[in-house]
């Protein structure tokens, strides 16, 4: 493994593992660490830059992070400030930062001249998310972007020290369109750093580790048949064979005909199919709230008791867990050091104990579909869209999830899905059908008390950040017209909002 030569501070971001995701992609290894880990760090490594990221406080609060400029200085190393990293190198050097001055959306940034900006056109679209914002730039600071439409700061760079920049938006999130390059110059053009490529694919790293890590023992993963588990087991399965079990759970949570689809996508991940219904269980312990946090706790509580029960049956106490758990899961859950957004079902859990192992734990959705395709899986796989762990019981909002609203909300999602596979669905990275409560209708000249379906579609590369799609009028008024055929069904909605502020699901 080569030794990384970037730092990335985190700082409380949502955002943080994409920045080392995007210097990965461009060939520089990095390391994240807290503050206090980078001071020692810096002290004993051979550090060529330092990006702070973003953050969910303001500079001004208790126990907000404060970066070590003084040894970052001292040592004269490069240092990237983006949002909360730049409102820091602001306060700390004698800018203004106040609070009130929001931005939650793309922008458009008009740039100077910079190393930073090398081979940019003067005007960048890229993706503001910030409460607090740098009205004056520090002493000795020059602004290098502002935006269009507010003349807010956008960038800082130091006038004499070479290499010392902050950015009040997010170039690591795909919402920023040439985010990439402007990483991309500061760590090469900015601070001096070489490419270290590694050639060794991703499936033999990760094969590697799994041979190391469950050595001799049987393993179990969840598997959901969706790109992430089914993908997870293929490099799994190449490895530990007869060894590893899939476990598929039916808790009555799931989409029209979603298990055929499971079955099949484990044989194609060559794996033996494990499926267990709990949906009695899940449907009594669940359909009692209408919290959703309280829906994920129940499902993860249920999901994590079986899993132990199966992971003991089928290897005694030598056993390993695997979970296809993906970035996204890890920062939403609040476990990469930002706020927690919701938990997720395979975050966090003990198993009784036993042993745990997420090697896609890096890695976000497109990323993910391309080891998929390199493994020679169809389509069907790695083109698939998501559906959340806990299914229906999250697509069943403000009412008990009930049998019934169960079956309304899996009719009404297969009908969406099944007309916009004939539209625009090839373009819409999740589908998102859900029961949001109940209205009055009239149905055969007599009043109906049914159900309101919302439907929303989002676009993304990577789930962090997604744009909402506007289904056009004739794709809408089909929707709302065969899902009115249902006896039940007396409202239909559409949902665009982008995330943020929305987030993928309802709930």
């Amino acid at each position: 493994m080569l030794q990384p030569k970037i730092v990335i501070l985190e700082l409380g971001s949502q955002h943080t593992l994409q920045i080392q995701r995007c210097l990965r992609e461009i060939g520089h290894p990095s390391v994240i660490l807290s503050v206090e880990e980078a001071v020692a760090w810096l002290e004993t490594n051979h550090v060529e830059c330092v990006i702070g990221s973003g953050g969910m406080k303001s500079v001004y609060e208790d126990g907000a992070p404060r970066v070590p400029f003084r040894t970052i200085f001292k040592k004269r190393i490069p240092y990237l400030g983006i949002c909360f990293g730049m409102q820091s190198l602001a306060h700390a050097h004698g800018g203004v930062v106040e609070r009130g001055r929001p931005e939650y959306a793309r922008a458009t940034i008009s740039l100077d001249k910079s190393r930073l900006f090398f081979n940019l056109d003067p005007e960048q679209d890229v993706w503001m998310s910030h409460g607090d914002s740098v009205t004056v730039s520090p002493r000795g600071y020059k602004v290098i972007a502002r935006s269009v439409a507010t003349g807010l700061i956008a960038a800082i760079e130091h006038k004499h020290y070479r290499g010392c920049y902050g950015v009040q938006f997010h170039p690591e999130v795909s919402h920023t369109p040439h985010g990439k390059t402007i990483l991309k110059n500061f760590v090469e053009h900015c601070a001096s750093c070489e490419p270290q490529c590694e050639q060794i694919s991703q499936i033999e790293t990760m094969q590697t580790m799994l041979a190391e890590s469950v050595g001799g023992a049987r393993a179990i993963i969840g598997f959901s048949g969706g790109v992430d588990s089914t993908t997870l087991a293929k490099i799994a399965g190449g490895i530990l064979g007869e060894r590893l079990l899939a476990i598929t759970i039916d808790g009555g949570h799931l989409r029209e005909n979603e298990i055929e689809e499971i079955k099949l996508h484990a044989e194609c991940a060559g794996v033996h199919l494990k499926v267990i219904d709990p949906s009695d269980e899940m449907v009594s312990a669940i359909g009692k709230t209408t919290d959703s946090e309280e829906k994920r706790k129940i499902f993860s509580g249920i999901y994590e008791r079986i899993f132990a029960e199966e992971a003991r049956a089928f290897g005694g106490g030598d056993v390993v867990i695997l979970q296809a758990t993906l970035a996204p899961d890890r920062i939403e859950s609040g476990k990469t050091g930002g706020a927690t957004i919701k938990s997720h079902h395979n975050v966090g859990l003990c198993f009784g104990g036993l042993r745990q192992l997420h090697p896609f734990g890096h890695l976000y959705k497109d990323e993910v579909r391309k080891l998929a395709r390199e493994l020679g899986l169809p389509k069907s796989v790695f083109d698939r869209p998501p559906f959340p762990g806990p299914g229906n019981f999250l697509r069943v909002v403000n009412i008990p999830a009930t049998r019934e609203n169960l079956s309304v909300v899996q009719w009404a999602e297969a009908r969406t899905r099944e007309i916009l596979k004939e539209s625009t669905y090839h373009g819409i990275s999740q589908l998102v059908v859900a029961v949001l409560g109940r209205a009055t209708g009239v149905k055969g000249d007599g009043p109906v008390y049914g159900y309101i379906i919302g439907v929303r579609g989002v676009r993304t590369k990577d789930f962090m950040t997604a744009e909402g799609v506007e289904f056009d009028p004739e794709t809408q008024c089909t929707i709302k017209t065969k899902l009115g055929e249902h006896p039940l069904i007396t409202q239909v909605g559409f949902f665009p909002m982008d995330k943020p502020p929305g987030t993928t699901e309802f709930e």
